[in-house]
């Protein structure tokens, strides 16, 4: 097995200390910083999220997945950096205004994360006037908005509105998900993407950015 496969093995099992070893080996051998984030790290979220659609694993599957998937970019951020990878996206996530649920949030931007897009995230409750503030200060073209009660749902036309009055829709993708959530709910807000799971979030989050 070669070391990235290794990665990829490791990060699907949540082992933390192996991957930030492995990574740590593989730089030592000359492998490319981006190679090790792509074909080691990415390549495993990858089956994880592809797991997680076909509900072989499950939350906390997911969660210690990301876990080493965050250890092991730790370890090759710097050298990323010096080597000019940029991520390939930036997306801004948030519970909209009224709401406090945050696990569904974390889920997707750690899906979205394991994808190679850089993720601001804004919290939950989160203002309508936040999300564009995020957007204009770390220049974003996707916006992820999660609600899980009927009662905050409709904040995410709020945040449509505004993005719009703001003169900032032409420039960013906005997706809305949550419990309560539906295609014909997205359609209605004006919103470009609603999607069921984690998963397909992150599938749609990256393909906005090709």
């Amino acid at each position: 097995m070669s070391i990235l496969q290794e990665i990829s093995t490791y990060l699907q099992q949540g082992r933390v200390p192996m991957v930030k070893e492995l990574v740590q080996k593989a730089l030592e051998e000359g492998i490319e910083p981006k190679t090790i984030l792509e074909e080691g790290m990415l390549q495993g979220m990858d089956v994880i999220g592809g797991k997680f659609k076909r509900n072989e694993v499950f939350v906390p599957q997911v969660l210690i997945a990301a876990r080493a998937m965050n250890a092991g970019v730790e370890v090759l951020k710097p050298h990323l950096v010096a080597s000019g990878v940029e991520p390939v996206g930036t997306a801004i996530i948030g519970t909209v205004k009224g709401d406090l649920h945050d696990i569904g949030k974390n889920l997707v931007k750690m899906m979205i994360e394991g994808k190679g897009l850089k993720v601001i995230d804004l919290g939950v409750d989160v203002p309508p006037e936040k999300f564009v503030e995020g957007i204009i200060e770390n220049d974003a073209s996707i916006v992820c908005c999660s609600a899980l009660l009927t009662t905050t749902m409709n904040e995410m036309k709020n945040v449509v509105d505004i993005i719009a009055e703001k003169g900032l829709r032409d420039k960013v993708k906005i997706m809305v998900g949550g419990a309560p959530i539906t295609q014909a709910f997205c359609e209605s807000i004006g919103a470009d993407c609603y999607t069921e799971d984690a998963a397909s979030a992150a599938e749609a989050a990256y393909s906005f950015c090709l």
